[in-house]
């Protein structure tokens, strides 16, 4: 298994990690290589270069054993009007360049996948967007991007809101239509487990859906009570749907990288993603002890009363 998690959650409780640069790109790696069973690294561009070397940010990379899973887009407060659908075409120029300095950045580290999270391309009010011409300023900005980096893997994480009313590209199907459109052999899709709770999507049949079209690439996985991007531990509000997610995982042989998009602030963030690690690996075992096999027929039986049977012996593990 590949696991990778936020860097900037390993920013919170400072007190408990003796920084050599006012926390800096450099000193959150050197703190993520602390955490057992972590493997890899994901970085924000262009966030985490602001003022950083990039070749001591490698060479840190590889003196903590990690290695790089790929670049997540952070777009500044600069596109608050919309990354690639702004109405400014200065800006969305702008932000088409970002995202191809990403894609450069992430095969500098040896990364292969650039994600891709628009989180000012949408709405608040009626009348407030001109629904056609932005959807086609999104499909072709996607088709730049894509097609000038055709050896890079580009994934778009959807989510339905924050910090925009309404985001233009929301849920399951809305992604899998516009990755339809933008015609792009290597756009997939990241499916994050609160985004979907937010959406009052069942996580496990978005992950179906994803996998059917052959276009699932990445997870971020994290909990949350379905209002806010709660960012919480893995399995400690949803565990039965999560279970469920990761039994899917298995059934569609997803070999991709695990990722905690969680938000510790009042926990240690080392423990809080060795746990994550730890519960991933534990609903992954007890579903391999059961076997797929059996779990299908339970599935086929459609039977609530069985499906309770198998929580209980989780409890009692």
């Amino acid at each position: 298994m590949k696991f990778s998690s936020r860097i900037n959650s390993f920013r919170s409780r400072a007190d408990l990690f003796a920084a050599k640069n006012n926390m800096d790109t450099c000193d959150l790696i050197t703190r993520m290589g602390s955490v057992a069973g972590l493997t890899h690294i994901e970085l924000n561009y262009p966030e985490h270069f602001i003022g950083q070397d990039k070749a001591l940010i490698k060479q840190t990379i590889a003196d903590n054993n990690l290695q790089v899973g790929g670049i997540a887009l952070r777009y500044n407060k600069e596109f608050i009007e919309g990354e690639f659908t702004n109405p400014d075409a200065a800006l969305r120029k702008k932000a088409i360049e970002i995202t191809l300095e990403a894609a450069e950045m992430c095969k500098y580290l040896g990364g292969n996948t650039v994600t891709l999270w628009f989180g000012y391309d949408g709405y608040d009010y009626p009348f407030q967007q001109d629904y056609f011409r932005a959807y086609e300023w999104l499909v072709s900005a996607l088709q730049t991007v894509t097609q000038a980096h055709a050896d890079m893997q580009f994934s778009f994480e959807y989510k339905p809101y924050e910090p925009r009313t309404f985001s233009f590209i929301g849920d399951v199907s809305s992604t899998l239509m516009l990755i339809d459109d933008v015609g792009s052999d290597n756009l997939g899709i990241t499916l994050d487990f609160c985004h979907m709770i937010m959406k009052k999507e069942n996580p496990a049949f978005s992950l179906f859906q994803s996998a059917r079209k052959n276009r699932l690439v990445g997870f971020h996985l994290n909990d949350g009570y379905g209002h806010f991007d709660d960012g919480l531990m893995l399995g400690s509000v949803h565990l039965m749907q999560t279970l469920e997610y990761i039994y899917y995982a298995k059934r569609v042989n997803f070999s991709g990288l695990i990722y905690f998009d969680t938000f510790p602030s009042r926990e240690d963030p080392v423990a809080e993603c060795a746990q994550n690690i730890r519960m991933y690996k534990a609903l992954s075992s007890f579903i391999d002890r059961l076997s797929i096999d059996e779990i299908d027929q339970l599935i086929k039986s459609q039977d609530a009363l069985k499906v309770q049977v198998m929580l209980m012996k989780i409890i009692a593990e």
